[in-house]
């Protein structure tokens, strides 16, 4: 195995005299990530859609919907522990294609299901494999790009959750019209069977890659020697104030967005009455607004940095940042115009998935590389945990109450609440210090 420094040396090329390009294969890596992530929401997206529908043809009420999303959050939480690990020791290339297969197989089981409890069975399964792709793409990030590029590489492919969300819309309704809600289950099997032979075709760590330049190679691993650091033991990780700090980030945060994925064409039926063939618009003003701001929110430590900032600063500056525009979502829950509504969950969308962007940096700005698959997972399995809670809250709430004001009035509220856990925690991102 070449180390960093070794690999710098051999894929260098000779001067020439002339400027050598720096090379964009992370980039091209970051785009496969992208396709991943936008699949994956896809599938995830599949079943909100389809609440509606599955409530007239089979019979599900808001309760057996907060139990089936329950037995996603359930499997996610659990398997995210699993598969930060396995990612960890499998490396991204192996990692990846196996929880891709898993959650896409789930994805299309969905079509078997005719009863509320077949579709948990499913969508434990799916949940089972999706806890695999944050964990895969993190660690990705954190081997292929530098510090001061991962929160812009984070941002756009986890903007693919909002493209997802957004492709959703437009092809289930379509299928579900014409062919039965049964089909629309099936449709994005295909695409995950194309990136599956994709990554395992062309992903390689940057030292083994055969097309990656030596200057993009040194670019990649400029600081290597601080960032790669040694296995540590998963109980151990758990003693470090800055797994803690972004565990409870995730589990205060993460239920907000499943919220939206799982409630918004939910709740644009109840309180606008817009059935299925309209309910495609509303969902995908959001979502494109909610891609604007992972991209956005990305690169928004850059300014922060370059008006003095630490990059820790600047990290923590655009998560307040994000964390303020979400407040207004409180109104969303009286609100009576519909596009007010779409105005201000684009925006709260938008700012969450800038604030994730930044909340997953801080994994691999905390932690070497060798540990980042694994914190990702125990933060992610927090944030699982959090959405199991809201989601079965979330289920009798609307059950009893017909109304969403008290969860738009969480949703934001929580933001700041952990932001200010996180600086507790965490003050200043520290690294942490590991045994020699």
């Amino acid at each position: 195995m070449k180390n960093a420094g070794s690999a710098i040396e051999e894929a260098e090329p000779p001067e020439t005299g002339g400027k050598l390009s720096l090379g964009h294969v992370r980039w091209t890596i970051c785009a496969m990530l992208f396709a991943a992530t936008s699949i994956n929401y896809m599938d995830r997206q599949v079943i909100s859609l389809l609440k509606p529908t599955l409530q007239h043809s089979i019979g599900m009420t808001e309760v057996d919907y907060g139990y089936i999303v329950d037995a996603f959050q359930f499997a996610y939480a659990a398997g995210l522990l699993i598969a930060g690990r396995m990612v960890d020791r499998l490396g991204s290339r192996i990692g990846y294609c196996i929880v891709m297969g898993i959650w896409s197989l789930s994805a299309m089981g969905h079509a078997l299901a005719n009863t509320a409890f077949e579709f948990g069975i499913a969508r434990f399964f799916l949940g089972f494999g999706e806890s695999g792709n944050f964990p895969a793409a993190i660690k990705t990030v954190a081997e292929w790009f530098p510090q001061s590029e991962r929160s812009l590489a984070t941002g756009i492919f986890n903007s693919g959750a909002n493209v997802g969300a957004i492709l959703a819309p437009l092809i289930v309704p379509w299928v579900t019209l014409r062919f039965g809600w049964h089909a629309a289950f099936l449709t994005t099997g295909i695409f995950s069977l194309i990136w599956i032979a994709w990554w395992y075709r062309y992903y390689r760590k940057p030292s083994d890659h055969p097309t990656l330049t030596g200057r993009e190679l040194r670019h990649i691993y400029q600081e290597a020697a601080a960032q790669m650091g040694p296995n540590i033991p998963w109980l151990r990780m758990l003693s470090y104030r800055q797994t803690w700090a972004f565990a409870i980030g995730k589990f205060l945060t993460d239920p907000i967005w499943w919220f939206y994925l799982f409630w918004l064409p939910s709740y644009f039926s109840q309180r606008f009455h817009l059935n299925l063939s309209h309910l495609g618009l509303p969902i995908i003003i959001v979502y494109n607004v909610s891609a604007i701001g992972s991209i956005g929110g990305g690169w928004l430590p850059k300014p922060f940095h370059k008006l003095g900032l630490s990059a820790s600063g600047a990290r923590l500056g655009a998560m307040l940042f994000c964390a303020c525009l979400v407040v207004p979502i409180f109104l969303v829950g009286s609100i009576h115009s519909e596009w007010a509504a779409v105005g201000l969950l684009s925006i709260a969308a938008g700012a969450h998935q800038g604030w994730s962007a930044n909340l997953f940096t801080t994994a691999s700005d905390m932690f070497p590389r060798s540990a980042v698959g694994s914190v990702v997972g125990i933060g992610g399995m927090a944030g699982s945990v959090g959405g199991m809670l809201l989601a079965t809250s979330t289920g009798w709430i609307l059950e009893i109450t017909h109304s969403y004001y008290t969860l738009f009035v969480t949703a934001a509220s929580v933001y700041l609440l952990a932001l200010l856990i996180i600086v507790t925690l965490a003050p200043g991102l520290k690294k942490v210090q590991l045994p020699v």
